[in-house]
């Protein structure tokens, strides 16, 4: 993996830093306490908690990231809302690329990869159909947003992915 940052990007301001902070551990808690019944979904599209180890700390850090599991794998992108640097989990499987993922109630171990430029027009178009606004999100910043493929070790993971979210592309309706 390499380094991702850009010369610009949306500024991040203190007070987002905080809300998005609360959402995100009262996220975790939900989805932690109801054993994944609560958090799996986030307005129709699928979330995971990515729990990685802290590059600076050592310490254990988790973020529900929304997710698209194709090819055997779950995609995750690296936006931070356009910001103009990566979020802190992606620098840390830069430094750790073991991870431990949770969908539902199924926990296990992943290994991170950062896309390759076939795997990235590959998948891109398939993240804004499940996401319209990451588009914004690149149009922010002049960095490209990584992408992130996280290869489950684990049987588990890929069996606990709600049963809409696996066939990708999702069919388009028909007018």
């Amino acid at each position: 993996m390499r380094t991702s940052s850009g010369t610009y990007g949306r500024p991040y301001p203190r007070r987002a830093a905080r809300w998005q902070s609360v959402l995100t551990t009262t996220h975790t808690l939900a989805y932690r306490l109801s054993g994944g019944r609560l958090g799996t979904t986030l307005l129709g599209m699928p979330m995971l908690l990515l729990t990685t180890v802290g590059r600076r700390t050592g310490r254990l850090r988790t973020a529900p990231l929304l997710y698209l599991p194709v090819d055997g794998v779950f995609v995750l992108v690296a936006s931070n809302g356009g910001a103009r640097v990566s979020p802190t989990w992606w620098f840390n499987l830069q430094a750790n690329p073991e991870a431990l993922v949770q969908i539902g109630p199924a926990r296990g171990l992943a290994r991170a990869s950062t896309a390759t430029p076939d795997e990235r027009r590959r998948y891109w178009p398939l993240l804004l159909q499940l996401y319209p606004p990451y588009a914004r999100y690149q149009a922010r910043t002049d960095r490209e947003i990584p992408l992130v493929l996280l290869h489950p070790r684990d049987a588990a993971l890929a069996e606990a992915v709600p049963e809409r979210f696996r066939t990708w592309p999702a069919p388009r309706p028909t007018r």
